[in-house]
């Protein structure tokens, strides 16, 4: 197989928690985990772009995968090299011909401090190219979002272990190929689509789960990683929807156990996999009908 070509990157990732002590409700001192929480500033060329709050796992495809979900940098063979420093607490990228983002200015000039976790942001040519984007209609059975769920139940050890964290993974039909936790849904998000971009992973048939809600920034995320499932075990947005109607995404949030709610793409679903009803005597009563 073909290597594809990768820039020079540093391997920095930090241990995501930390042991502290604590007061538990029987006056007892106990020692327990926190989430990690460290401030990254990605530079272009010697350009500030943005800080991150970060659980700091990931900050090579963190950092890859903002640029690339802005739209900030169209091509990952204009990267030459991701270096991470924790002590000046900074990532600097530098490209191939020494510029910086091209149209430097005009892209960094209007930004949209987002609903994400720690304040996400949106630069207008992110929005600019937004409507490029043309997902195709892929159907999804809801008895592989059962299988999905039970997956990625297994996926979120650091939430178990911690709390304070959202995590997001990039699946196929019922398989997790990737699983990220980190402090904001669009951290993790954005290391998703770094290693997508690194690796040259399409979005065409895959699934994106998240267990933060779905709002227009994850939608537009998902959308520029061009998958076209979102599932959710959170609410929706009411941007967030009028969005994924716009790009053709289709929405499934609330899910957990064998609830579910489709927002938007019912035609692509397929109901295979219908649960009964509980009677007034709490037995199941099987579902008439197995699709709609």
């Amino acid at each position: 197989m073909a290597q594809h070509y990768q820039p020079k990157m540093s391997r920095a990732g930090r241990s995501p928690t930390e042991v502290v002590s604590a007061v538990d409700e029987f006056g007892e001192v106990r020692e327990v985990n926190v989430a990690g929480e460290f401030p990254l500033t990605i530079k272009v060329d010697d350009r500030e772009v943005v800080t991150l709050m970060t659980l700091g796992t990931h900050p090579e495809e963190l950092s890859l995968g903002y640029l690339r979900n802005q739209r900030l940098i169209e091509n990952i063979e204009d990267i030459r090299s991701v270096e991470v420093d924790w002590d000046r607490e900074r990532v600097d990228i530098t490209t191939t011909h020494g510029q910086g983002i091209t149209d430097w200015e005009n892209k960094l000039s209007k930004r949209t401090v987002t609903t994400g976790c720690a304040q996400g942001t949106v630069f207008s040519c992110t929005l600019d190219k937004l409507y490029d984007v043309r997902l195709p209609s892929v159907q999804v059975k809801q008895s592989t979002i059962y299988n999905l769920l039970r997956s990625i139940a297994a996926h979120n050890e650091l939430y178990k272990k911690a709390g304070a964290v959202h995590g997001c993974a990039l699946c196929q039909n019922d398989e997790v190929l990737s699983f990220v936790e980190d402090v904001g849904r669009h951290n993790a998000a954005d290391a998703i689509s770094g290693r997508m971009w690194l690796d040259r992973i399409e979005g065409l048939d895959k699934i994106f789960y998240t267990t933060g809600r779905l709002t227009s920034e994850i939608v537009m995320k998902t959308a520029h990683m061009g998958i076209p499932i979102l599932l959710s075990r959170s609410g929706i947005t009411q941007m967030g929807l009028e969005l994924a109607l716009d790009l053709g995404v289709t929405m499934i949030a609330r899910a957990k156990g064998r609830h579910f709610l489709v927002y938007q793409g019912v035609r692509n679903f397929v109901f295979d996999a219908v649960p009964g009803r509980k009677s007034h005597f709490g037995a199941e009563v099987p579902h008439s009908k197995t699709g709609t």
